[in-house]
């Protein structure tokens, strides 16, 4: 039986699968390679790159016209910047892909010797030239995860491949497809032989073209999805799969896992006789966010270096405008996939998974520090008394708000990781927090979804549960009050309608150092809109 794929490649004999070949644009790097051309594939991890490239592979060879080999050299990446070690692993590699998948003993039987010849700055390029010139065909090597490399070790592999670009195709190959996460132009290298920074395109001025590997389409999901139905007959509800778009916007790895947790790990999904609902898919994403697998720990790994926080900490702490972000960086971000962006330059977190993993990690320890209970919250209905709730925080920000602060790496978005920590630690027991981000717009949109009511205990007396709906914005303090609270509420009931909810709360973080707590803290409703907002100035 085929499943969903979240580990290497895939098999579209094993796993459901989107044809690989399609995922890009076939004719235009046939084109390409026809014309004798050097390019970059690049995409963010785990969105089925190595598979489009293994399909790429085989097709190329099942056509005739080239001999193609594909070449992982993560190997070389323990070598760090021994040239040497990292040159003898990305050779050693190329010898064993030729042996097993081309039948040819060529770089096996003169690796050594070319090694020991050549030295490690000229040896893959001369293994490139002799191996090209006994060739029966024109070659094309596919060089994947190629900024794993470091250091020297990715500046020698680059301009040995740059070397011998004037002898193709006869005594070099016909095209090499450089693949990684980035956009090769994009590498700042750092040369502890030269003592300064190499850049990528220089290293590697000869590529033609930066091909990127996208996402899946709103069809792509469904169609993915449908292989499901069409080999079990469990069928998805149409909002399921509505929302697996939302909460995925087409990251592969996303929509495989989901697929995966609901329906092959989940005892309810197990059922082929019942339909895959969007409350099982949710309860799905909750399972892998907590269990933190592999592509989530990577995520997070990410999180904790400077050039992301610089440019994530802007947007998840509302600010309008920020005048320091590095280009560069920004374009980094969205290479490992954290961020989109728009036509127009905005920028957004790259899916509804990223906005809730993304704040529940960088606020983990506050999380753990945190002893609220939920029943402390409950009214006799089960509903949340979210103004019980939320007086608890604005105690709980004043006296803790200066130590849990200054202890986030992300201390501009200091109190609304507080706040959001508070919160997932009463809600994380039955209900769900949707976050909304983005730059410039000045606040965090936080929508409480909190399901109450019996279900009763058979089928007779089962009954929907009702859900509670709660708006809280989050807004710092920024052009005195009367204004920020009046811009606040607008934002507030526009939220309120737009997600339906009849309870909204509008947060106000006021920075200033020169204040006291007790101007700071207070708490007023105010109408709006016809109905009412509840401001919580803290």
């Amino acid at each position: 039986m085929k499943f969903f794929n979240t580990a290497g490649p895939v098999r579209c004999q094993e796993h459901y699968c989107l044809p690989p070949l399609e995922r890009f644009d076939l004719k235009r790097i046939l084109s390409l390679i026809d014309q004798k051309k050097y390019f970059v594939l690049h995409a963010p991890r785990q969105t089925g790159k190595t598979s489009c490239l293994l399909a790429l592979v085989d097709y190329l060879n099942e056509q005739g016209q080239y001999r193609a080999v594909y070449v992982n050299v993560e190997m070389g990446q323990s070598a760090r910047e021994d040239v040497y070690r990292g040159v003898r692993a990305v050779l050693s590699e190329l010898a064993s892909s030729a042996r097993n998948f081309l039948r040819d003993e060529f770089p096996f039987q003169n690796m050594k010797e070319i090694l020991e010849l050549w030295g490690e700055d000229s040896a893959l390029n001369m293994m490139l030239s002799q191996w090209s010139n006994i060739s029966t065909k024109p070659l094309v090597v596919i060089l994947d995860e190629i900024d794993s490399l470091i250091g020297d070790t990715l500046i020698s592999v680059l301009r040995q491949v740059r070397g011998g670009y004037h002898k193709r195709p006869a005594v070099f190959p016909q095209s090499i497809i450089l693949c990684g996460v980035r956009n090769v132009r994009d590498y700042r290298i750092h040369s502890s032989k030269e003592k300064e920074i190499i850049t990528g395109g220089s290293a590697f001025n000869i590529k033609a073209e930066s091909l990127r590997l996208g996402d899946f389409t709103r069809e792509d999901v469904t169609r993915l999805y449908r292989y499901h139905t069409e080999e079990t007959g469990q069928p998805f509800e149409d909002r399921c799969l509505d929302l697996v778009w939302e909460l995925t916007c087409g990251q592969p790895w996303l929509v495989n896992a989901l697929g995966y947790e609901a329906c092959f790990n989940m005892k309810e999904g197990l059922d082929r006789g019942l339909p895959v609902t969007a409350a099982l898919i949710e309860r799905a994403v909750e399972n892998i966010i907590l269990r933190r697998e592999t592509h989530i720990d990577q995520l997070v790994d990410k999180l904790r270096e400077d050039r992301v926080r610089r440019v994530i900490e802007p947007i998840l702490a509302g600010k309008s405008v920020e005048e320091d972000f590095i280009p560069e960086e920004v374009q980094y971000v969205i290479d490992l996939g954290l961020l989109r962006q728009d036509r127009n330059g905005a920028l957004h977190l790259s899916n509804r998974i990223y906005r809730e993993v993304i704040p529940r990690e960088l606020a983990w320890s506050a999380q753990m520090g945190i002893h609220e209970q939920t029943a402390w919250y409950l009214d006799p209905d089960g509903r949340l008394d979210m103004n019980k709730l939320l007086a608890a925080f604005q105690e709980f920000f004043r006296e803790h708000s200066e130590h849990w602060v200054e202890r986030f790496q992300y201390k501009e978005a200091g109190p609304q990781l507080l706040m959001q920590a508070f919160l997932q630690r009463i809600v994380n027991s039955g209900g769900r927090i949707e976050r909304e981000y983005g730059l410039g717009r000045m606040r965090t949109d936080l929508l409480v979804i909190w399901p109450y009511g019996s279900e009763g205990d058979n089928r007779q007396n089962r009954q929907e549960k009702k859900v509670q709906k709660t708006v809280i914005e989050l807004k710092v303090l920024h052009k005195g009050l009367e204004k920020t609270m009046e811009d606040g509420l607008k934002q507030t009931a526009a939220y309120m309608d737009r997600c339906g909810a009849r309870e909204g709360h509008l947060i106000l973080f006021d920075r200033s150092r020169e204040k006291s707590w007790e101007e700071k803290i207070f708490c007023r409703e105010e109408a709006i809109g016809g109905g009412k907002v509840t401001v919580w100035g803290m």
